[in-house]
């Protein structure tokens, strides 16, 4: 399984990505620029990516604690998630995700 990260520079990789794993594990076993400060426990938004708009349906809605730690970010989008809250499943084979600024 495979998602794709885009960097803020704008370079694409596709990285392995292991059913079970949140996709914010995914980024930083990558070696990919993510600062994950809370290492994952919904209490930050340093893992704030934005998911291509045609996979949302296929995640879970956010949370109200991971929607309030979004409603801080200045650079918030529509489509922006916490990484850490995203499971990896076969259903998101492929999923696009691009790092947001506030994250690095």
């Amino acid at each position: 399984m495979q998602i794709h990260v885009t960097d803020p520079e704008g370079q694409t990789r596709a990285v392995e990505a292991t059913p079970g794993w949140r996709v914010m594990e995914v980024i930083k076993d990558a070696g990919l620029p993510m600062r994950a400060d809370c290492g994952g426990c919904c209490a930050c938004a340093t893992c704030h990516v934005y998911v291509d708009e045609a996979w949302l349906s296929k995640l879970k809605p956010a949370s109200a604690e991971e929607q309030d730690l979004l409603a801080d970010s200045y650079a918030r989008q529509d489509n922006s998630r916490l990484a850490c809250q995203i499971t990896v499943t076969k259903d998101l084979d492929g999923l696009p995700v691009t790092i947001a600024p506030d994250a690095i």
